[in-house]
């Protein structure tokens, strides 16, 4: 579901199960400057980015979430498949092994502040990427 009507700007698909946090993620990413796309969980998301793969500027999702599928995987998935996306994982219960997380993803632990989610998504992105008000 597309969020804002600002086609300029980036978009990011939050992928989380919890209705408070993906609200929370969702108001976060706006007020840096994205469009944003959702999904509940990685069968989801992966439906969102074959439509929209284009458009997608950042993955920011949980590690946790109902089906086969947790945002580790989703992560490496979205890596292969689309290298172009910056991908942000948070999780409060699951931190990252060796091999978890594709190469320049970064992780996040829960609870996160803006001033946390801004800090990494400006580490993972490449800052021509990056929507105005968080280059700011």
């Amino acid at each position: 579901m597309v969020t804002s009507p600002d086609y300029g700007q980036p978009f990011a698909l939050v992928v989380e199960d919890e209705p408070l946090i993906l609200m929370e993620a969702v108001s976060i990413l706006e007020d840096a400057g994205f469009q944003m796309l959702e999904a509940a969980h990685a069968v989801q998301a992966l439906s969102v980015l074959e439509e929209h793969h284009h458009q997608i500027k950042l993955l920011f999702s949980d590690v946790d979430m109902p089906g086969d599928m947790d945002g580790f995987a989703l992560a490496r998935e979205v890596a292969r498949r689309w290298p172009s996306i910056a991908i942000v994982i948070a999780s409060g219960r699951s931190k990252p092994g060796p091999f978890d997380l594709p190469e320049g993803a970064t992780f996040i632990s829960k609870p996160f502040s803006a001033t946390i989610v801004y800090h990494h998504v400006r580490k993972t992105m490449p800052e021509d990427a990056q929507p105005e008000p968080l280059r700011k």
